[in-house]
């Protein structure tokens, strides 16, 4: 197996990247801690109280936004490479609205805890992402058609999740609204756990798939004779980034343009010609950590939840990724 460079030393670079990150989140906060304390607190000779701030409250919920990040990242890239488009990804072919849209019930209708919301958004995304593959696979082929139908179902969706807010109670709705644009507030240890797991058999997978998926975006009839087996290849990694997909959702929301933006971002510093799967994801980790630490320290006291950031951000990187697709077709 043939390793690049250069994307070896971008996967080095991004998770030096995330570990600062993770030091910056555990020492900023309204109670600012040296960086001696905070060593002291990781390594097991801090304080009740530094431990407490450190590894219960700053700790465990910036590990929770670079695992949500990775599997976001890791997701895109695979959507990405499969529709062999920019713009696959879960926020664009409905994945996170059908998400949302069972967290909603649960909120809504059903009155439903903190483990049926995030039982629900699973079920809805896992739900919609089915419809979407059955609607598109129709012909033998995915592509644009796997976008177009996401595009379509994403909109139902949205128009079903705005009834479900406008005719629920106000405090009911208020945190609705707070869950759909997405957030790491008050996320634990707890919250981290189940993704985590999820990240440890999923990410492997995806990245053994990597190869594959990279020979298919040459096309399925170059890539049976390479020896790829493509139903077979196409249904894993669509299976398997759904599921890592809907363990983030069910942690933090359906956040916004991180599974979109990520993937291109790493592939663009690895000069790779097709999306890595290990890049994506640790820029995905990289840029949600980030914009969490942003949203969380720009108007402090005040925390806004992390889907504003990236929705702020990747609605940018958006407008900057048509005009290059629109230059690119001019030349």
């Amino acid at each position: 197996m043939r390793v690049r460079r250069r994307a070896v030393l971008s996967c080095v670079g991004l998770a030096v990247a995330c570990l600062a990150v993770v030091l910056l989140a555990t020492v900023l906060g309204d109670y600012p801690l040296p960086v001696r304390d905070v060593v002291a607190s990781l390594t097991g000779r801090g304080t009740t109280a530094t431990d407490f701030v450190v590894l219960d409250l700053r700790l465990a919920r910036v590990l929770c936004a670079i695992a949500v990040g990775m599997a976001l990242g890791a997701a895109g890239a695979v959507f990405q490479s499969l529709t062999r488009n920019p713009l696959g990804s879960p926020d664009i072919i409905g994945f996170t609205q059908g998400a949302a849209t069972g967290a909603l019930l649960q909120i809504l209708v059903l009155g439903g805890s903190a483990a049926a919301i995030a039982s629900g958004a699973v079920v809805g995304g896992l739900l919609t992402s089915l419809a979407v593959y059955l609607l598109a696979v129709r012909g033998g082929s995915l592509g644009y058609r796997l976008i177009l139908v996401g595009i379509g179902l994403n909109f139902m969706l949205g128009a079903v999740n705005w009834y479900l807010l406008i005719s629920a109670d106000l405090q009911d709705a208020i945190t609705a609204r707070v869950w759909i644009i997405g957030s790491l507030n008050s996320r634990g240890w707890e919250q981290l756990w189940p993704l985590a797991l999820t990240l440890a058999v999923g990410l492997p997978v995806l990245m053994a798939l990597s190869r594959p998926l990279g020979q298919l975006e040459l096309g399925d009839d170059l890539g049976r004779q390479l020896g790829v087996r493509v139903g077979a290849v196409r249904i894993w990694a669509l299976v398997v980034s759904v599921v890592v997909t809907a363990a983030a959702v069910a942690t933090a929301g359906p956040i916004a343009f991180v599974a979109l933006a990520a993937p291109q971002l790493a592939r663009r510093l690895t000069g790779s010609p097709t999306v890595g799967i290990l890049p994506a994801a640790l820029m995905g980790g990289f840029v949600l950590a980030s914009s969490d630490l942003v949203a969380q320290r720009l108007f402090a006291p005040t925390q806004f939840p992390v889907g504003i950031a990236t929705g702020a951000v990747g609605g940018v990187y958006l407008a900057a990724l048509l005009l290059s697709e629109w230059k690119k077709g001019r030349g």
